[in-house]
Order: C-alpha cells, then sequence, then structure tokens
C-alpha cells in the first residue's frame, strides 16, 4: 500500500536558485528530493516491486574490490523478499534498468520528477529518459567509469560517497572519451588513487540528490547499510550535440589520425561535426549487438 501523497512535490523549488539553475547540468549540483518517503522503497514495497517486475529484465551482479572481481549471475526460483535479503547479506547489486518503461508506478515517478524539473529550470528539455532503479549490498562499489547521456542520482535509502571528477586530462583523455561514445569500450576507464586530489566526494544520506555534467567521471562506494537510489539518464539538444561531437571525433582520429581535445561547452566548430556524425551513420550504420555476458552465480532461495 502506497503512503506517499500524490500532492507531495519531489523538489523544493527553493533549493534550486538563480545561479543553479542557469548552469544545471553544466556544474556539479546538489539538491534534495522526497521521494525517499514513498513506501515504494520499503523492504515490503521493494519486495513487491521485485515480485511483479519482469523477471527477465532484472539485472543481478556482486563485486569484490576492483574491477575484474565484478560478475554477472542470473535469478533462479527466488521471492522478492529473499531478493532484498540476499542484497542486505552480500556484495550484490540488483539493476532495474529502464524501470519507467516495465512499472506504472515507476513511469508516474519519472513523469513527476522531469515535470518539476522543466517547470524549476527555464529551457530544460530532456528526452529519452531512462529511470533506473539500484538495490545495492552494504560496501558495495561502482567502478571508476563515465556516461554517454546526462545523469541524476536521487538517493532513497542508506548511505554512500559518490567521488565526481573534472572532465578533462588527466581524469579521462580525450581518446578515451570517443572510445566509450562510440561504443568501442565498456564505460569503464582507467583510474588512478591520485586523481582523488582533484575530484568533489558528496557523502548522500536519504533524499539526497546530485547531477553532474555530461561525461564526467566517477566512482561510488555504499556505506555499511542497504542502498537504494534511482540512477536516472536523459538526453539535452545540447548533450546530443556533444555526443555527436565526439563521434565525429572519434571517427576522425580512425580514419585520419585528427586529434581533437575535449570541448566542454559548443562552439563554432560543433555543427560540421554533427552533421558529420550523421553522415557517419549513414556511411558505417552501428548495429551494436547486445553484449553477452556468461552468468557466473545463480541467486535462489538458499
Amino acid at each position: 500500500m502506497r503512503d506517499f501523497p500524490e500532492t507531495t512535490t519531489v523538489f523544493d523549488p527553493a533549493t534550486f536558485d538563480a545561479e543553479t539553475r542557469n548552469q544545471f547540468g553544466e556544474v556539479v549540483s546538489a539538491h534534495t528530493h522526497s521521494l525517499h518517503r514513498d513506501a515504494m522503497f520499503t523492504d515490503e514495497g521493494l519486495a513487491a516491486l521485485l515480485d511483479r517486475y519482469p523477471r527477465e529484465h532484472i539485472g543481478v551482479y556482486r563485486m569484490g574490490d576492483t574491477p575484474e572481481s565484478w560478475e554477472c549471475g542470473r535469478l533462479g526460483k527466488v521471492t522478492g523478499q529473499q531478493m532484498v535479503q540476499a542484497v542486505k547479506d552480500g556484495r550484490i547489486w540488483l539493476n532495474l534498468r529502464a524501470a519507467d518503461r516495465r512499472d506504472p508506478e515507476l513511469a508516474e515517478m519519472n513523469r513527476r520528477i522531469f515535470a518539476e524539473l522543466k517547470a524549476i529550470i527555464p529551457g530544460f528539455r530532456p528526452f529519452n529518459t531512462d529511470l533506473g532503479l539500484l538495490i545495492s549490498s552494504p560496501r558495495a562499489r561502482v567502478f571508476y567509469h563515465l556516461d554517454v547521456p546526462r545523469v541524476m542520482l536521487l538517493h532513497l535509502r542508506g548511505h554512500k560517497s559518490v567521488w565526481l571528477y573534472p572532465r578533462e586530462e588527466p581524469f579521462v583523455d580525450a581518446h578515451g572519451l570517443e572510445a566509450v561514445v562510440s561504443e568501442k569500450t565498456e564505460e569503464e576507464i582507467p583510474y588512478s588513487p591520485e586523481f582523488d586530489a582533484g575530484g568533489e566526494c558528496f557523502h548522500l544520506a536519504p533524499g539526497d540528490m546530485v547531477h553532474w555534467p555530461q561525461n564526467a567521471p566517477h566512482r561510488i562506494d555504499n556505506g555499511d547499510d542497504l542502498n537504494v537510489s534511482l540512477s536516472i539518464e536523459f538526453m539535452t539538444p545540447v548533450a546530443q550535440l556533444r555526443a555527436n561531437t565526439i563521434l565525429a571525433n572519434a571517427w576522425l582520429r580512425d580514419r585520419f589520425g585528427l586529434k581533437s581535445r575535449i570541448e566542454a561547452r559548443p562552439n563554432a566548430g560543433w555543427l560540421p561535426k554533427v552533421l558529420l556524425a550523421r553522415a557517419f551513420r549513414l556511411l558505417e550504420p552501428r548495429h551494436k549487438k547486445p553484449t553477452v555476458i556468461p552468468h557466473t552465480f545463480l541467486l535462489e532461495e538458499s
């Protein structure tokens, strides 16, 4: 049974001052939200969600302390309640990607989030929104990586530390960024502990939100409790232009050895590169096949 009033706003507009509204997505910004009070995110609410959610669209993973320890599993005979308990007991990560397209309650939550942001932030025009629900164990980690779209993280339960880094060298080089955008590599990029001196750490509690610039590298360490978060990806017209510019840079590097630098802000050179990226997609269409990751463990009733 839901106990989150539909009239409750997700965000307090007062936490978005004029500077934040003007720079939303261009700089790291921290906010608060009210979704952590929704009964969907209690143990009982999560169990009910997992029971009704399409089983084939629940990603299940486990990890140690290094990227090489990351494993993909599959669900056996296990209930939603047992999944929640397994996450509490081990270093497990459940990932419900595109959950707004598979669960009506999360779809409504996604609609409310973006309706309020569009009302608060002038000129904010998001599209291709993807609301993912992450349920992860105490001390689980998300290793150093970057995302192609823009990302917001709304924290719901537990405590986690989010490290955010500038989208420039040495934190990421142009070649590495191009490889991720052109899908030659996964999202992971090389990390050095020395980067932390130039990064910024946010310690998130339930009701906290953080949003960072597109392609900014980041990593996450959970605290000593079960963590639940909404990871929301989306594009905007400028974000789409940036992604296409980087894709064109990758093509120019591969074909002609031309090396481009990372460009943080739109400029006159983006338009011809966007047109080139569109031509490139026609000349060499990317038929990305789903990555087949071997299942190395089974999450089942103990």
